[in-house]
Formats: structure tokens, sequence, C-alpha cells
């Protein structure tokens, strides 16, 4: 494990350093323009603001200082917000409430804006993580002219901030802002600092490969520096974050894992790509959380086991403390409120461990390549040639969106979807004739995981997944995939598809 210095060294004594603009929320919100783009913190729903996007719904509401609320006077906000990945309801709940938000990118997965952009009220548009940072950076995505970075940190000072449970894209977006307003969460322990390896790549076409060579090894620091003409102002705030709670696994789940294990023992002693040590990725989710057990169990040899992922869940925290885990590097603390307290209870022996980096370094397409990583992701449906749906129910509406799932799918030497076999209570196949919506072409994805079995896709003609494929689905719909291969296939052609009756399956849902 190669360190640059101690972890614990990181840690800042404070949290307030030199002259800083101290202001409260509603003050800081006044300072965002009604029809700003705001760049947010936040991660995995974690280390996102929270007093100012409050503070902005309030002023949207026209509520006042007493408590009143006057429609008439509240501020017509159009904001486009963009985050790393999924954020608290002070943001897509409250902000979605009283219609502040026009524009979100690129992932979400609370209810309300969830509804707002399925029924179009806010205009959505989904993205690969990895390459966000450059999007916003460089004006690939939204026009930044007057834009606001609305980040939590755990301490600041006139040029520099660290951030509290998620890095993801927050120095991209501080770099890209004209403005930066950081919230300063004293519930956020400093200790969060040991954690993080801040690295800021170079802009092309000067710039050179990312400089890690491990999964573990840190190459940054853990401060986002900026010019201190941008700091407008420093909120002090309180409040967890409202992470993910993962439901307890079902007997689908843990059969899935079992399947996952199994395969795993299977290829780590067939392949050379292991003879050292197993990395992996898991997408976030109960699922993934749940798969993350698999490797408890499996029996890799004398292989080390090493997460190279986005999110650390609470099932690695379990490999860790089992001594089953060499270590974990993500951009985000996803864990649930029992995880968080496990992890801040023991920051320094963990931060010893697990490494949070920004986004375009945990999901770097080059990185996962070079690293030989697992993937493991999860999806709405996987269609008979192994085409991967992700975000779209009914080829239609929008779930949360693609997030990092296509990074790791496409560069990973070994991309695995893993999925019930239905949904809907048994009343909807997961295995369908042609998937209604296409995240994860049949070239990226290598194996299907489902309760009922395996397909190894690896090197198959489309026919030959398509028959892998239906032993997976489940037995009930087994016989009318077949039917539907057999009329498709009355057509002839590379990939037999019978147009006329693909979708009809779609109606079910």
């Amino acid at each position: 494990m190669t360190r640059e210095t101690d972890p614990a060294a990181r840690v800042p004594d404070g949290r307030l350093h030199g002259d800083l603009p101290v202001v409260d929320a509603a003050e800081a919100a006044e300072l965002v323009p009604d029809d700003a783009t705001m760049l947010v913190s936040g991660f995995g729903s974690v280390g996102y603001p929270k007093a100012v996007p409050r503070a902005l719904a309030a002023a949207a509401a026209g509520d006042g200082d007493d408590g009143s609320e006057d429609a008439d006077a509240g501020r017509d906000l159009s904001l486009s917000v963009v985050s790393g990945g999924s954020v608290g309801g002070e943001i897509d709940e409250a902000l979605v409430e009283v219609d502040a938000i026009a524009r979100r990118y690129p992932f979400q997965a609370r209810e309300a804006i969830n509804a707002a952009i399925n029924d179009g009220r806010v205009a959505f548009a989904d993205r690969h993580i990895s390459s966000l940072g450059d999007d916003v950076r460089f004006g690939g995505m939204v026009d930044t002219d007057g834009s606001v970075a609305v980040v939590e940190a755990v301490a600041v000072g006139p040029d520099w901030l660290i951030p509290s449970t998620s890095v993801g894209l927050t120095d991209a977006f501080v770099e890209a802002a004209d403005a930066v307003i950081v919230e300063v969460n004293e519930d956020q322990p400093l200790s969060l600092a040991a954690f993080h390896d801040v690295y800021r790549t170079a802009t092309p076409p000067e710039r050179g490969p990312i400089p890690l060579t491990a999964p573990d090894e840190r190459i940054g620091g853990p401060r986002i520096e900026f010019d201190p003409g941008k700091l407008d102002a420093v909120v002090e705030t309180t409040g967890r974050d409202a992470p993910y709670e993962f439901r307890d696994p079902t007997d689908v789940d843990l059969r899935i894992a079992d399947r996952l294990g199994d395969f795993l023992e299977r290829e780590v002693e067939r392949s050379s790509l292991y003879d050292d040590s197993l990395r992996i990725q898991f997408g976030v989710g109960s699922l993934g959380n749940a798969l993350m057990g698999a490797l408890g169990d499996a029996d890799l040899g004398d292989r080390d086991l090493i997460y190279y992922g986005e999110v650390l869940q609470d099932g690695l925290l379990d490999l860790l403390d089992a001594g089953e885990l060499r270590s974990a590097s993500a951009t985000s603390l996803a864990l649930s409120t029992e995880g968080q307290e496990r992890l801040f209870d023991d920051a320094e022996r963990y931060a010893e461990d697990v490494v949070i980096r920004t986004g375009d370094v945990s999901n770097g397409p080059a990185l996962i390549d070079r690293f030989g990583v697992v993937a493991v992701n999860s999806a709405v449906e996987v269609d008979l040639y192994g085409h991967v749906n992700s975000t779209n129910l009914g080829g239609s509406r929008m779930i949360s969106g693609v997030g990092g799932s296509g990074d790791f799918t496409r560069n990973a030497p070994l991309s695995v979807v893993a999925l019930g076999s239905t949904a809907g209570g048994g009343d909807i196949s997961k295995i369908v004739p042609k998937a209604s919506h296409v995240d994860h072409t049949e070239h990226d994805v290598d194996v299907v995981i489902t309760e009922h079995g395996v397909a190894d896709l690896r090197g198959t003609s489309p026919r030959e997944r398509a028959d892998a494929l239906v032993d997976c689905a489940h037995p009930d719909y087994r016989d009318d995939l077949r039917a539907y291969l057999d009329r498709a296939g009355e057509g002839g052609g590379h990939e037999p598809v019978d147009l006329d009756t693909a979708f009809d399956w779609t109606d079910r849902a």
C-alpha cells in the first residue's frame, strides 16, 4: 500500500480558517441568481448542501422570516441544477415542490424530481459520470457563465475547502463556477479529510495519464483549491445526510449472490487476470450491497480482494471489518445511517484502507482498464441478444440515470449484469425479446446473472446468446421467449427479430 502521507495527518485543526465571508443561509441564497446554473456537491445521496437549497426553496415560496407565506412575493427561480450523483430532499424535493428547478443534470434518485422529469416539468439530460467534470469545465453540457457552486465541506479557508462525505465532481464544479458558496457542516466530522484524495486532471491536449499505479495509492490531498476571488459566502450549518437505507436482502438477492460467488470462484481460477488479486466494482443499491456479501463467502484462494468503484456501501465495511477486503477506492461514502456511525466512530482505522477520490479518477476509463476491474451492475431489463436497459421503464419513464454503470460496463475487462428475473411481483419478465431502451450494448456486456442462472456471453453468436439468456429467465416466461425466437428466426438474419411482436412485452409493464 502506497501512501503519500499518513491519512490522519490530513485532518485540519478547526473548520474556519482565515478571513471568510460568513453569512446565514438566507443571505447566501440571495447571491444565487434566479436563473443560475447551480453546481452542487453530493454523490450517493451524501455530501450535498442542505441549508442554502432550503433557503432558496423558502424564498421561492415567499416564506418570511416569521414563517408567513406570500406567494406573490416569492422569487421566480428557474435553476439548472447539476450534481455528480444523487442528492438529498433539500434539493430534489424542496426545490421541485416550489417549481424552482428548470433543468436537472445528470442523475437523481428521489420521487419528486423523478415525477417532474417524467411529466416534462423539468428538462433532464443523462450523462456518464466519467465525462461530466469535463462537460462542465469546458462547456459541453451547461453554460457556466454566472454559475454558482454550492458545496458542503468540513473545513474551509480563503482559497480551499475540504469536502464532507463525498468528493464526486465537486472539484470540477468549483473550478468551472464563477462563484462559490461553502456550507461548513459541523455535524460532518473533520476526520473525513483523512479519506479524501483530490487530484485535478490537466486540460487537454496537455493532459497526461493519471499517475495512479495501485487502487489504494494516494496522488493528491484532502483540499479542493480555488481562486479566492470566487468565494462569495460561507454558511455554518448542521445536519447529517439523508443517505440510502438498504433493504434487507430478499431470497432472490441471495440466490443471485450465490451464483455470482460461484461464477467468480471459477473465473479467478480460469483467468490469469486474477493471479494476485480480484479488483471489483458494484453498482449502488440494495442488490449491490447484498452482492458484496457473496465475496465474503466466495473461495478466492489466497488472492487479495480490492474494491475500485464509485461508492463505499455498508457491505464493504463488513468485508473490511472481517479482514476480507484489502482496500477500497470510491468517490462517495454512500452508507446507511448505521454505516455512517460505524465509520465516523473509527475513522482513523478505516482511512488506512479507504480512499475517496474525484469522480473522474474513480470512474476513469483508463484506470478501470489499468486495474482490470470486474464491473457488477444491475438493470431494468436485458434482451435476448444482450442489450441492457438501465434507466427507462417501458422505454420512456426515467428512473434515475445511467450514473457510472456505463463507465465500468464498457471499460472493464469483465462486465457482469446481475438482476432478478422478474419485476412487478412476477408479472413482468426482465429478460425480454428486445430492450425498450439501450444503455449498454451487446458489445459491452460479458455475463448476465439472475437467480435462475449464469449466461456467459463471451465469444457467443447472437443466437447462442439468446439461448443462454432464455435459460436465465424465469421458468414462467421461457416458453414464450422460445416461441418468440422461433418466429423471429423465420425471417433469418444475424440477429433475428420479429418487430411486429418484440415490444408486446413492454405493454405488460
